[in-house]
């Protein structure tokens, strides 16, 4: 019983990191170049590069819900790839979410 929550727990946790670094990712991918080197947060081929190697490790460490436990070098480098999605997320996308947000009311829509 206390295996399968451990097991449980883990799986989650570094599912969860995946997700994270996934996320990063096709935002960081989705923002124009110009707004990185505006803001001065590196530049979009840097964060998409740390992002891309960030999710490969994530997909790597993250065991089969079986239990099965990733090696131990991929244990740390998975912690790194949260650090730098959790950077991303939280520091460089609200810096260049300014520019690259949608004008309100600029949609074809008349409702």
């Amino acid at each position: 019983m206390v295996y399968w929550l451990q097991s449980t727990l883990f799986f989650a946790f570094y599912l969860a990191i995946f997700v994270a670094s996934g996320w990063a990712l096709v935002d960081a991918l989705l923002r124009p170049p110009r707004a990185f080197v505006a803001e001065g947060k590196k530049t979009k081929v840097f964060w998409g590069t740390i992002l891309g190697i960030a999710v490969v490790v994530a997909f790597v460490a993250t065991p089969f819900p079986s239990g099965a436990v990733p090696a131990g070098p991929f244990r740390l480098l998975a912690l790194a790839a949260a650090v730098a999605a959790l950077v991303y997320l939280f520091d460089v996308r609200p810096a260049v979410a300014r520019h690259s947000r949608r004008r309100k009311g600029g949609g074809s829509s008349r409702w």
